[in-house]
């Protein structure tokens, strides 16, 4: 059986106050979106929205039925794709990098979220959906998505990585092949991982996706949809060039006003900095697209024309080809939701906090384009932790964010509170006592000599000093005595925050996977609350 406990993510020091806001005062925030996700007017206007925009749902359909054939998803993946033909129907939207092996825990932790959506969508308001995982494929940044981490067998983080293919860091993530060194990144991931009877079926299932001359993207696609596919999510490869001529109008309309996009998101990340919140992005000048040639330049003004790379394209060219030739085009991450929300009729996006933040200065572009904004949640947020590392926390009482500095700082005051009382309050009862006696004749010498006073203090600091040194001394003779305290807060800590960092973005669902088996999925899609506002320590 699993547990939960809820922690309010305002404990969290990496949660910004838009995200904190977001999920405990809407109303601070709400003029930068389109609706509290909390409220069910909100979800009933999204819909009708979503509903009455006209997208080309025939095409789209058919394109995501060609990606699947190509990947052979499970029925219940194509069976969800075609319920966007019904003009009824909206998509609970999702998405993230190709990263190796699926990426680290948040990744699945955004699809169960969607999918748990697409349920009550269909529960609650009667409508048909689908739950949509975007696969942005056309990034150029491989050190984004060339590693995966897991925990070995003694919980120490292990990373595995892919050494650059031909083309990586230059080519988008899409057009770069796998290699033979991918399997090599298979063994290496069976060396890292503890030897439980689910690792073997685990790498030979990664091995089916993730084979030599295989596009990243492919892989990456093929492996969500192994894990995830069967509940019905519906894997998009953003980079398919069939695709493109769906959305040619937006990328013309981003050229003819190529400044509107960037300066209407900078105008809200003012608005959101003057109110205390922080921009995530900062648009540069220029329009909010790249062009692809094999590579991604991005496109600059030049003069009444642009520049791409080194070569010079008037105006009126570089609109013509966006209509005829849209495959040479590619959304920045401003536009990129425009592009999203015009193919798919998106009545929600399962956000990260980061993410949340840049869809916060997007509502006026989303007005210019004349695109239904849908409505953001926050994706589901959660650390899993052994049956032991929980039990430590709750025995001690220890807050899950205390375990993040990688110091001894927390460890000092926990074997602290564990010093006999009769030790703790001599030394407290010394310290009172050496402070009292000092200060009262601190004040008497100077009606001797002016000049002890000086002296006096100087004592005194000096055997307070000493004092702190001894109880220093007494910790460490207490950490000597709990060797077993020591070992169960850095087994707790190892697996909540691997290297200081959270664990939901570090470590890869694969190695969650390895270690429980594929119930795994299934236990946490159970005990997962659709909640705002909450990170979720589960135990298993």
């Amino acid at each position: 059986m699993a547990s939960r406990i809820p922690v309010d993510v305002r404990r969290f020091p990496w949660i910004r106050k838009l995200a904190a806001d977001y999920a405990f005062d809407f109303p601070a925030v709400s003029r930068f979106f389109a609706g509290d996700p909390a409220q069910a007017q909100s979800w009933h206007d999204a819909i009708t929205r979503a509903q009455a925009y006209q997208r080309p749902r025939a095409e789209v359909v058919d394109l995501l039925l060609e990606q699947q054939g190509r990947r052979n998803a499970p029925p219940e993946a194509r069976a969800a794709t075609s319920v966007l033909r019904d003009p009824q129907s909206v998509a609970i939207v999702t998405g993230q990098q190709a990263g190796l092996f699926g990426g680290p825990l948040f990744t699945l932790l955004k699809s169960l979220t969607a999918l748990k959506l697409v349920e009550e969508l269909r529960s609650k308001y009667g409508t048909p959906a689908a739950a949509v995982f975007w696969i942005d494929a056309e990034d150029h940044d491989w050190n984004e998505v060339s590693s995966c981490t897991v925990l070995d067998s003694d919980l120490r983080p292990r990373t595995i990585s892919l050494p650059a293919p031909q083309g990586a860091g230059e080519l988008p993530v899409a057009a770069v092949r796998l290699d033979d060194e991918v399997l090599k990144a298979i063994r290496d991931l069976e060396s890292a991982l503890p030897a439980t009877e689910f690792r073997a079926p685990l790498l030979a299932s990664l091995g089916e996706a993730y084979r030599p001359g295989r596009g990243m993207a492919e892989a990456f696609g093929r492996w969500l949809e192994t894990t995830l596919g069967g509940r019905g999510l519906v894997v998009f490869d953003s980079s398919d060039p069939a695709a493109k001529p769906l959305v040619g109008r937006v990328f013309a309309r981003e050229l003819e006003s190529p400044e509107q996009t960037s300066q209407l998101a900078a105008s809200a990340g003012a608005e959101l900095v003057s109110l205390g919140y922080h921009a995530q992005v900062m648009p540069q000048e220029g329009p909010a697209l790249f062009h692809l040639d094999g590579r991604r330049h991005a496109i600059r003004r030049d003069g009444n024309g642009f520049a791409v790379g080194n070569e010079h394209h008037q105006a009126a060219a570089l609109q013509h080809s966006a209509v005829t030739q849209p495959t040479t085009f590619s959304p920045n991450v401003l536009l990129r939701p425009i592009v999203q929300d015009t193919l798919f009729p998106t009545v929600c996006y399962v956000a990260g906090p980061n993410e949340l933040g840049y869809q916060a200065q997007l509502r006026a572009v989303f007005e210019y384009f004349g695109v239904p904004m849908p409505l953001y949640y926050p994706r589901a947020s959660a650390t899993v932790l052994d049956s032991a590392a929980a039990r430590f926390l709750a025995r001690y009482e220890l807050p899950l964010e205390s375990l993040q500095p990688q110091d001894d700082g927390a460890l000092n005051r926990l074997l602290e509170s564990q010093l006999p009382p009769s030790v703790e309050g001599a030394l407290q009862d010394a310290l009172h006592a050496v402070d009292e006696r000092m200060s009262a004749l601190a004040s008497a010498v100077p009606a001797l000599d002016p000049t002890l006073e000086g002296a006096v203090r100087s004592t005194l600091g000096k055997m307070q000093h000493e004092l702190k040194a001894l109880h220093s001394k007494i910790i460490h003779a207490a950490k000597r005595r709990d060797e077993t305290l020591r070992r169960q807060f850095d087994r707790a800590r190892a697996q909540a925050f691997p290297g200081g960092h959270p664990q939901e973005r570090t470590i890869g669902f694969v190695s969650f996977l390895a270690r429980y088996g594929p119930s795994f999925v299934d236990r946490l899609d159970e005990e997962l609350p659709l909640d705002l506002g909450h990170h979720w320590v589960f135990t298993l």
